[in-house]
């Protein structure tokens, strides 16, 4: 991989999923770059708070993370919760934000703000700004649920 954030060619590389819509991308990214070590990363908004609270549920990554590049994959920024919560575990395992990059596919400019602001060494990766956020903190106009459209488990 050879662009503006470098040649990462001779570099350790990870990909860390946050759970369960970050399986999508994961995949993708196994099947460009076949054995690439996985890391995992359960987060979940807290729908009961005002802010969507991001809630960490578990993590499982490589003991030497710190070690490598890591592409940490989820479809949807939306507050930005969700993956300032990841940064900060890979933070706790010594994984520097210059040494990561969020892949991604729908985000709004509330989020990437409030990531940027946190994190203003990590590189984003986005196909699409949308609009806005609504009253409930979902993107507009959005997708829906990215990973119940995927799996099929909408109602």
């Amino acid at each position: 991989i050879n662009a503006e954030y470098g040649d990462l060619r001779d570099r350790q590389l990870c990909v860390v999923s946050i759970i369960r819509s970050g399986d999508i991308l994961l995949e993708a990214v196994r099947k460009l770059v076949p054995g690439i070590r996985v890391g995992k990363i359960l987060v979940q908004r807290d729908e009961e708070t005002v802010d969507k609270k991001a809630v960490l549920f578990y993590q499982k990554l490589p003991k030497d993370i710190s070690d490598c590049y890591v592409m940490l994959v989820d479809p949807m920024l939306a507050t930005g919760g969700s993956l300032i919560c990841a940064m900060e575990v890979l933070c706790n395992q010594g994984v520097l934000p210059s040494n990561v990059m969020f892949i991604n596919l729908f985000s709004v400019e509330e989020g990437l703000q409030n990531v940027q602001e946190r994190f203003p060494e990590m590189k984003i990766v986005t196909l699409s700004i949308d609009d806005y956020l609504n009253e409930e903190k979902y993107i507009v106009p959005g997708v829906g649920d990215f990973g119940d459209r995927y799996y099929g488990t909408n109602d």
